[in-house]
């Protein structure tokens, strides 16, 4: 915040004169060179340390003069609702809210016990079709042999 009070006062204007010229832009505008034409397959979301969102904080508080928030958002390019998400944040929990957090859903604390579950009710099934199998080939064992009138051997799971 210093170096844009320094750098007013030097060149004799106020912080909120003007985007470009608060910004530093009114000195090469229009802008030298074209534009880059490439755009990236997919955008890369930004993400902001905890400690930057510290300092940012700090710096938004400092401004004294009207004017000097909205210069300190283009600076940095980010927009008001930062602050003011970022303020929440930290009135909730400090530090620790506002580190980045992972986007998404929260997890389901239950969704493992869940998979097993389901992993055994699958063999479960998986298994009551194999001793189906099993007890017909049995009972056309136990028929074929009444057919054929050969005495079964005992033992082999005969009830």
């Amino acid at each position: 915040m210093e170096a844009i009070r320094e750098m007013t006062k030097q060149e004799n204007r106020s912080p909120a004169e003007g985007a470009r010229r608060a910004s530093g832009a009114g000195d090469r505008w229009p802008f030298d060179g074209a534009p880059d034409p490439e755009v990236p397959e997919k955008p890369v979301r930004r993400k902001f340390t905890a400690e930057y969102k510290m300092r940012i904080l700090a710096e938004a508080d400092a401004c004294e003069t009207h004017g000097e928030v909205g210069a300190l958002l283009r600076r940095e390019g980010l927009y008001s609702s930062h602050l003011s998400r970022w303020r929440q944040r930290q009135r909730a929990g400090a530090l620790g809210a506002l580190k980045p957090r992972k986007r998404g859903p929260e997890p389901d604390p239950v969704v493992p016990f869940k998979r097993r579950i389901n992993d055994l009710e699958r063999e479960n099934e998986r298994l009551r079709k194999k001793l189906t199998t099993a007890e017909t080939i049995i009972d056309v064992q136990k028929k074929v042999s009444g057919l054929l009138s050969m005495p079964m051997e005992k033992g082999n799971g005969e009830d």
